[in-house]
């Protein structure tokens, strides 16, 4: 109860741009004020009782000026004020009440309660500013034994058994209140300390996540490079890939007839198994364009085996389709055609809000093409790939196509590897 009580208290002194650690400090002022108001007041009593009115006196002081003090706070939220006259009473006035009553013997060492000062100041200050405090408040205790002798011979006559007592109470109070003070410091900082690293563990997760989504835009190195350039330009020339087109053979007719459930059902289970496929062997999807799959192979980072494996998935690819047959209205099955070239590229990311890792050039165009010109359940591919394959797969030629935009073109189909 106690904790919240003052984190209620600090609160009302707080002001809405207040760090943690100053709302703590402000809070850890607070509770030792009112700890030591408190307390005084016993003080107070047994001094009036003794009949030494002038050493009642100045733990009263204490606790008028720090009601005053903490009620200017709470209505002016100027925490500067407190925090001064808090600490130069705490010197000040447990060293004057020792001189009143007689030096270190019969005050019973109520000069301990000094070092609230610079422990506080340490607190509330920092190390470097607290260091004067610390040496104001040697300067005191080694002023008080130097004129001990003087204050003993013109200090009061206190009992035996109540310096004994008072010796109990000046030695328990400072060390119960030193130990309240600093653990509620340390509980709120190491409360703070663990609500910090759940803050950092949420940004971890969430930084995660949005790495994850990066990754599934952008291949790796290229997710790197935009992270540490920037808003630059993303662009390079790659003079060797193989690119490869797919496209779903009717599959807009076919999807007339479903569901908009099924149908992004259906794409989503062939993308998905496609995407596999291109992990697996090293590839890099670039994109899918409605029921169409485009992916690469030699870039963002070079390979020399890159038409092996972009051969090796094409056939794959169209393992898969045989695979997940889906029947709608007249039963047809689904059939891949796919389109393959090799030869130089230029690629880059564009976009600045949705980014895109795209393909240009005329290899982009032939595979497009192949593909688009291609025939169903087959895969097409220019000579330049046919070229670079022909002695590991087996290939069909077609015979000179003619190509939209490239005219007649020789053409082969691979059929499986040799």
């Amino acid at each position: 109860m106690i904790p919240v009580l003052i984190r209620r208290l600090a609160a009302l002194g707080a002001l809405p741009d207040d760090s943690d650690d100053d709302r703590l400090r402000k809070a850890t002022l607070v509770l030792a004020a009112s700890l030591i108001s408190v307390l005084s007041f016993v003080w107070v009593v047994t001094y009036w009782i003794l009949g030494l009115p002038l050493s009642a006196a100045i733990p009263l002081t204490y606790q008028v000026a720090s009601v005053i003090g903490l009620a200017y706070f709470f209505r002016t939220k100027d925490f500067p004020p407190l925090r001064s006259t808090q600490l130069g009473l705490m010197l000040v006035l447990p060293c004057l009440l020792q001189a009143t009553l007689g030096g270190f013997v019969r005050s019973s060492g109520v000069a301990l309660w000094a070092s609230f000062a610079p422990l506080g100041a340490l607190m509330l200050l920092g190390v470097a500013r607290s260091v004067p405090w610390f040496a104001l408040y040697l300067g005191e205790i080694l002023a008080l034994g130097i004129f001990d002798g003087t204050f003993a011979a013109h200090g009061p006559t206190i009992p035996a058994p109540v310096v004994i007592a008072l010796f109990l109470m000046n030695v328990t109070g400072v060390t119960t209140v030193t130990y309240l003070i600093v653990r509620y410091f340390v509980r709120e900082r190491e409360r703070a300390m663990a609500e910090l690293e759940e803050a950092h563990a949420d940004l971890a997760t969430e930084q995660a996540k949005s790495e994850r989504l990066l990754l599934n835009v952008l291949p790796e190195p290229i997710a790197a490079r935009l992270k540490e350039e920037g808003d630059g330009i993303i662009a390079e020339r790659f003079e060797d890939v193989t690119v490869l087109f797919a496209d779903i053979v009717g599959f807009t007719t076919l999807s007339e007839g479903m569901a908009p459930e099924d149908v992004v059902l259906l794409l989503d289970e062939l993308f998905t198994a496609f995407d596999s496929l291109a992990e697996e062997r090293g590839l890099e999807k670039i994109k899918t364009i409605g029921d169409a799959y485009m992916v690469a192979g030699g870039l963002p980072e070079r390979r020399t085996d890159h038409a092996t494996a972009v051969a090796d998935m094409a056939l794959a690819m169209r393992q898969a389709v045989g695979k997940v047959s889906v029947r709608a209205g007249d039963n047809r099955s689904l059939a891949v055609r796919i389109g393959i070239d090799t030869g130089p590229v230029v690629a880059g990311v564009i976009g600045r809000k949705k980014f895109i890792y795209d393909l240009w050039g005329d290899t982009v165009n032939a595979a497009s093409r192949m593909e688009s010109h291609g025939l169903p359940g087959e895969i097409q591919v220019t000579a330049r790939t046919y070229e670079r394959l022909q002695t590991r797969y087996s290939f069909e030629p077609r015979g000179p196509v003619n190509v939209k935009g490239k005219g007649e073109m020789d053409t082969y189909l691979l059929v499986a590897p040799s």
